[in-house]
């Protein structure tokens, strides 16, 4: 929410401000459904929180707790998980456990990544889900994993949008039985798996540690992260122990129990560190017990993370900086207010000040400075109390938990690898199938024995065999294993609507010009009725027939010379139907009146495929009269047809 500071016109207005989060955090949202009251909402968070306690006590949280603030219309909340990614996967399950005891919520949760519950189900998304369209689009609601359609909400979504449409429509967000099982299957296994994260270990430390670790052991998560994250400076303050040994060397140690999570155990035991001088380490085994020695060199590990944890906090707190500090700076370096002025100048230390001065006095540092000061002024508190060396040495320490999980773990990791590998195979399967079908589609008849081994007489004699078949006005018979559907052809309307076409035309043309212009040599005597051409003899009408074939043959053929139409036919004579002659359609002079019998059959196959491959494995006349004949070239043939040899029985 924006501060009463927000100014655009100010420089230093907190609208500039840009916070920078960890790349390892998880951030989350509740969205009631409306209408909701501010008093609502503050309701509403009081029930989640007390919902998830039983959870939450006894978690220990690797770097931040789980938490919810209240704006006018939402809950939301941020988490650092670090290295350990378990708390992240812990967060996903409390949310689930919320939406399932409040059905009306809509709960949005990503990390640094973005969408990390799409990226954990990628091999079951649908093909239009990716990072640049999964935006204010993927929620939990119910208990289920929730993605808004590209249907509803076509392009980008805004958040008022989507939950609209979760409301309106629960059942086409719902996503794919895919996706919840494999979120579902994460989500399992909590809370038992937080349980097993916890990690309790015997450890050795200076009374003032032991303090601290009784009140509040949920610090000791900021004690491994200031030694896991320490720099030259914080490891000065180690070296003095101001806070945490004040005796010295002379301080007594205390046994422990420290409950921490695997992830901060592995942290600490990783790590070589040398114990400062003013430490009082024990002495290095064999002089004695390497239990005893194991269980010191872990508790000084936690106690100089106490010490420079605390002392970088409080020095922040002091001087006023901190990581929101750091960026407000950059905004500001970002917005020039600094003018291009170097570092070090007399203008830039100016303008410097006055920053400094202004954030000082802001809501931005006060927040900051009541967080950072939290554990210091808390720690405080805890040594004034008044706590003696006998309330620790009365009590009975529990062993520590096994930790040969620190050195296995590969059973683990190979499990989780084949299971990778078990959904990328599944994936890839599911494709190899969606690509057959797909073919199959393209291919038509996928009963083909080998569709590569194609006999070209085969295609031949289905042509003839084609060409017999009835013929209506419903089409040709077909092969009974083409496996055609049904036309839905209305014939009295076609016939109107050709009669409509083709009637008045015919009424304006003058019977003169039908007999001069006819584009046929064909004359009919319409005098003649219908009884005389029946009483006429069979033989004469045959003989009459023949002889108007041969003088149609002869007109026609003279007027086919002056074209290269018969160039392009394969003759009887020939070798192949690919020979060079053939297929440039080069011939001698001296033969260009030579008649010799065309191939029908040769010249049919070859004008087949020679049609099939300019079609470049698209759909054409070609594959759809083969389809009709139930035959299937392969499309390898595209580019090289092989009709390099005449057809069977031709």
């Amino acid at each position: 929410m924006a501060s009463s500071h927000d100014n655009n016109d100010d420089p230093f207005s907190t609208t500039n401000h840009r916070t920078h989060t960890s790349p390892d955090t998880i951030f989350y949202t509740i969205h009631p459904d409306p209408p909701t009251t501010p008093s609502q909402l503050h309701t509403l968070n009081l029930q989640i929180l007390t919902t998830l306690t039983p959870f939450t006590t006894t978690y220990t949280w690797h770097h931040t707790p789980f938490t919810l603030t209240p704006t006018e219309t939402h809950l939301h909340g941020h988490l650092r998980y670090g290295d350990n990614l378990d708390d992240e996967w812990f967060v996903v399950f409390l949310l689930f456990h919320v939406s399932r005891l409040f059905r009306n919520l809509s709960i949005r949760v990503w990390d640094s990544d973005g969408e990390f519950l799409l990226i954990e189900a990628a091999f079951h998304l649908p093909k239009w889900v990716n990072p640049e369209t999964a935006g204010n689009r993927v929620f939990i609601r119910g208990g289920e994993v929730c993605i808004v359609p590209k249907k509803r909400v076509p392009g980008e979504v805004k958040l008022e949008d989507a939950l609209r449409v979760l409301i309106e429509f629960p059942d086409e967000c719902r996503a794919s039985d895919g996706v919840q099982s494999v979120i579902k299957r994460r989500v399992d296994e909590f809370p038992e798996k937080a349980k097993r994260n916890v990690h309790r270990a015997r450890v050795l430390v200076p009374i003032s540690v032991a303090k601290v670790l009784r009140q509040e052991p949920c610090m000791i998560s900021l004690a491994v992260e200031g030694f896991y994250d320490r720099d030259i400076d914080s490891m000065k303050h180690a070296a003095k122990m101001e806070k945490f040994l004040t005796k010295g060397r002379e301080e007594e140690l205390v046994l422990v129990l420290a409950n921490m999570s695997r992830a901060m155990y592995a942290q600490l035991m990783q790590q070589k560190f040398q114990a400062p001088k003013c430490y009082p380490m024990p002495p290095v085994p064999p002089k004695t017990d390497q239990s005893t020695y194991l269980e010191a060199e872990l508790g000084m590990k936690i106690a100089c993370g106490f010490e420079m944890m605390y002392q970088q906090k409080k020095r922040e707190e002091e001087e006023g900086k901190g990581s929101t500090w750091e960026a407000f700076r950059d905004s500001l370096e970002t917005s020039g207010y600094f003018q291009g002025l170097l570092p070090g100048s007399n203008e830039y230390k100016r303008l410097m000040e006055n920053a400094k001065e202004y954030y000082k006095k802001s809501a931005v540092h006060r927040e900051a400075s009541e967080m950072l000061s939290a554990p210091v002024k808390r720690i405080d508190e805890i040594l004034a109390l008044p706590l003696s060396m006998d309330d620790f040495k009365v009590q009975e320490v529990p062993s520590s938990d096994d930790n040969s999980w620190l050195y296995g773990g590969e059973e683990e990791l190979n499990s989780v690898l084949t299971e990778r590998q078990r959904e990328m195979e599944q994936y890839e399967e599911k494709k190899k199938r969606k690509q057959k079908g797909k073919e199959k589609v393209n291919e038509g008849d996928s009963s083909i024995p080998n569709e590569n081994d194609v006999d070209l007489g085969d295609i031949a004699k289905s042509m003839k065999a084609f060409m017999d078949k009835v013929s209506t006005y419903e089409g040709a018979e077909v092969p009974e294993d083409s496996d055609l559907k049904d036309v839905d052809f209305d014939m009295d309307r076609f016939m109107k609507e050709l009669g409509a076409a083709t009637m008045n035309p015919a009424q304006d043309v003058d019977s003169d010009d039908v007999e001069g212009g006819s584009s046929s040599d064909m004359d009919f005597d319409e005098s003649e009725d219908d009884s005389d051409m029946e009483e006429e003899p069979e033989e004469h009408g045959d003989m009459k027939q023949k002889d108007f074939m041969h003088a149609y043959s002869d007109v026609l053929n003279d007027e086919l010379k002056s074209t290269t139409l018969k160039k392009s036919f394969v003759r009887a004579n020939d070798n192949a139907p690919n020979k060079n002659e053939a297929l440039s359609g080069a011939r001698d002079e001296e033969m260009e009146d030579d008649f010799t019998p065309v191939d029908v059959d040769v010249n049919l196959v070859k004008s087949l495929l020679d049609s099939f491959s300019s079609q470049q494995g698209l759909p054409g006349p070609a594959s759809n009269l083969l389809g009709l004949m139930g035959k299937q070239l392969p499309l390898d043939d595209v580019a090289k047809p092989k009709h390099n040899a005449k057809p069977k029985d031709s």
